[in-house]
């Protein structure tokens, strides 16, 4: 970061958001690398992905101390739908999952994403979670696990995406057994309503404990999932393959 900390000029930052913040979107993670990116451009620097993922990281952990993962910024630096792999020296491993464009449409197609109505500070809800890490190893290996069965029914075109679905339950599932801070009554209420209006799966994005949630249903199914839960903002999404750009370069030698 030393060309951000040769910066001796005025700069002035304005940040916009679409959505709310602390809702589980990585709407920080997303401030950090976008800004890192920016100053590094502003000095005539186009930096990595893996860099500005990396420095991102250290930003929030070791300098700011929050309670955070670093899944966040790795997904804002590299954008896309990837597997990321964490090392135990700290290190990790970004690799793109590679889907047809209709198996791609096909998952799209079959997620709602909702706004629970509440936002919280995940900082103190994975404080939780990393304090419980040592007594859930057995559920953790599980849900690892899962990955791979996962990534085996998405990319393959013959594959029941539904079972896609209903592996979302089995995580969801786990990972809200894992402290009592990651879902709450409100939150299993809107779960359990899409359950029985068909949805197969879901889970709160983030930390928990509020914020937006993605569900999982058939596309048949959905109109009687968006009418029961019509008390909720429902937002339209794509997936998007980018990550952080840089949109307009004019250096002017800061």
């Amino acid at each position: 970061m030393e060309a951000i900390k040769k910066i001796n000029k005025g700069v002035e930052i304005h940040h916009d958001g679409d959505l709310p913040a602390r809702t589980g979107l990585g709407s920080s993670s997303s401030f950090t690398v976008g800004l890192l990116h920016a100053v590094y451009a502003l000095k005539g620097s186009m930096q990595t992905k893996m860099r500005l993922a990396t420095e991102a990281i250290h930003i929030e952990q070791d300098i700011i101390k929050e309670n955070v993962g670093s899944q966040d910024q790795i997904a804002a630096a590299f954008g896309g739908f990837n597997v990321t792999r964490f090392n135990p020296d700290n290190t990790f491993q970004v690799s793109p999952v590679i889907l047809s464009a209709d198996r791609l449409n096909c998952l799209q197609n079959h997620l709602i994403f909702c706004f629970t109505g509440f936002s919280r500070i995940a900082s103190e809800i994975a404080k939780e979670q990393i304090e419980s890490t040592n007594k859930k190893k057995a559920e953790l290996s599980v849900m690892q696990q899962m990955v791979d069965e996962a990534l085996a029914i998405l990319t393959s075109d013959n594959a029941d995406i539904t079972e896609f679905g209903k592996l979302l339950n089995e995580s969801w599932q786990l990972k809200r057994s894992l402290t009592s801070k990651i879902s709450t009554p409100h939150v299993d209420e809107i779960y359990e309503e899409a359950r029985r209006e068909g949805a197969l799966g879901g889970k709160l994005l983030g930390a928990g404990g509020g914020g937006f949630m993605v569900i999982f249903a058939k596309p048949e199914d959905q109109p009687r999932i968006r009418e029961r839960l019509k008390r909720l903002l429902m937002v339209p999404f794509e997936f998007e393959t980018s990550g952080s750009q840089i949109i307009v370069y004019q250096p002017n030698g800061l």
